[in-house]
């Protein structure tokens, strides 16, 4: 198991930036944020690490031999847009562009590709289902084609009321991802696995492992916080901000020690990027990184011993 960085909470440093600090912290990972070059959608979006624009062998070969002399990997380009929103040319951009990651992807020799399946917030799962396959199906035909591994973080995205009552990712329980990895069998579809989701929708966190073990292709580092007081109070239909707040390891509900060693125990040898959404760390880059220093530090005893 490696432990790295996701890159999203370091937006304003320059690639190079990213990768110096991840070296100087021992990371030996980063996922790297792709997203267009434009005014940010949400909170953690449009971070651009690696501009997939117009990307060529040349730039690869720079960004692979800076890593080289920094001892440093990429653990996948990650891209978190909705895919199945309502307006079909607006979705048609997210997928163009991931498109675009795919192939920066393999310039890179980066195998996987971190996203979201998306969702159209405003239908059920089976109204979504037709829909879904329409778009995912050749992405994953597409995908399969260059022998990129495209990983679906299990976030339901319901955190704003403009994402009421659905949330804008699908695949968010394990149920659900049943019927994803049958519906794509012979594709190389898993999951970016957070812990953390699970825990502010009342699920098993660790239980999911062991079935999904060879579909966990990467996996996030994240805690929370879940008021118990509050969700007596307002219940899970309530916007889940409401009653939890995203916390770094450590100072959240999760068991880490346990967690990782049920990781280890199911075989996971992928990388664990620390993900940071921690609104005590945010109010500098400074606190970001040390956000991110804090939570190895916490994080590292279990995945060593």
């Amino acid at each position: 198991m490696k432990l790295g960085i996701q890159s999203a909470i370091l937006d304003g440093m320059t690639f190079e930036e990213v990768i110096d600090f991840a070296a100087e912290n021992d990371f030996e990972c980063v996922e790297i944020m792709c997203w267009p070059v434009a005014k940010a959608e949400r909170k953690y979006a449009g971070v651009t690490h690696i501009d997939v624009v117009d990307f060529t062998q040349e730039k690869a070969n720079y960004i692979n031999d800076y890593l080289k002399t920094r001892g440093v990997e990429i653990s996948a380009l990650g891209y978190y847009p909705n895919l199945l929103c309502p307006d079909p040319n607006e979705a048609q951009i997210y997928v163009d562009h991931l498109k675009k990651v795919i192939e920066a992807s393999v310039l890179l020799g980066v195998n996987i590709v971190t996203t979201f399946i998306g969702n159209n917030w405003h239908k059920n799962i089976d109204d979504n289902w037709p829909r879904l396959i329409e778009v995912w199906q050749p992405l994953l035909e597409h995908a399969k084609s260059k022998n990129i591994k495209i990983s679906i973080e299990n976030c339901a995205m319901f955190f704003t009321n403009d994402e009421w009552p659905a949330g804008k990712n699908i695949a968010y329980s394990p149920k659900i991802w049943r019927r994803l990895f049958a519906e794509f069998s012979c594709y190389d579809l898993g999951l970016n696995y957070d812990p953390s989701h699970l825990v502010w929708m009342q699920m098993d966190y660790k239980k999911p492992l062991s079935e999904f073990k060879d579909r966990i292709f990467h996996a996030h580092a994240k805690d929370v916080s879940v008021d118990t007081n509050k969700l007596d109070d307002v219940g899970t239909m309530a916007n889940p901000l409401e009653y939890h707040c995203p916390r770094i390891p450590g100072r959240g509900d999760i068991d880490w020690k346990s967690y990782i060693s049920k990781m280890k125990d199911v075989g996971f040898d992928g990388a664990l990027c620390i993900e940071v959404e921690d609104d005590g760390y945010k109010d500098s880059i400074e606190m970001c990184k040390q956000a991110l220093i804090d939570s190895a530090n916490y994080l590292r005893p279990f995945i060593k011993g």
